[in-house]
């Protein structure tokens, strides 16, 4: 379905990859005679669009009642690969803890395992709770705080390791009450 918050999650989609290329190929663009400043600058403005694009999508879909089966999947899956991709990057550039990182990614491969598992048992899927909003923003914002190369980015990138640990297990903990309510 052709609506508006779909087309933001698209964009969003589309933004993943571009923001991966800026950050995992400074040199090309330093050689070209940006300045390294310049190019997180770029990224952080590309990371930022892409993010308000997330809150928008949702904001728009709820308040239009324009929700879609179609943006049940792409938004999550446009969220993954924007914050996935941003963190591989960060990573890869020796921005941001491997450790962290991993953590972060094994929680949200599970995560998205467990819903498709949920929607092939015909469980409701469990919407994000205020623990997994938050994680998203603090998650969000330490990404943009790393790529900017600001102060405090490795504490932030701390503190959502926690949180997305934190709201997995919540999720994790919600799916086998349902899944025990539905046997």
């Amino acid at each position: 379905m052709l609506n508006l918050p779909n087309i933001l999650t698209s964009f969003r989609i589309l933004l993943a990859p571009i923001l991966v290329f800026i950050l995992t190929n400074e040199n090309l663009f330093i050689n070209s005679g940006f300045d390294k400043s310049w190019i997180s600058y770029f990224g952080g403005l590309i990371f930022l669009v892409a993010s308000v694009t997330d809150f928008f999508d949702g904001y728009i879909a709820r308040e239009w009642n324009q929700n879609s089966h179609l943006g049940a999947i792409l938004d999550p899956l446009a969220d993954k690969m924007l914050v996935m991709g941003a963190f591989l990057a960060l990573m890869i550039n020796d921005s941001a803890s491997i450790w962290a990182i991993y953590l972060i990614l094994i929680r949200e491969l599970f995560i998205s395992g467990l819903r498709i598992n949920a929607i092939s048992e015909g469980i409701d899927i469990i919407s994000a709770s205020w623990s997994g909003k938050i994680k998203t923003v603090v998650q969000m914002f330490a990404i943009g705080f790393l790529i900017m190369n600001w102060q405090f980015g490795s504490e932030l990138l701390y503190l959502a390791v926690v949180l997305t640990l934190w709201s997995g297990t919540e999720y994790t903990i919600l799916y086998i009450q349902k899944a025990r309510i539905k046997q």
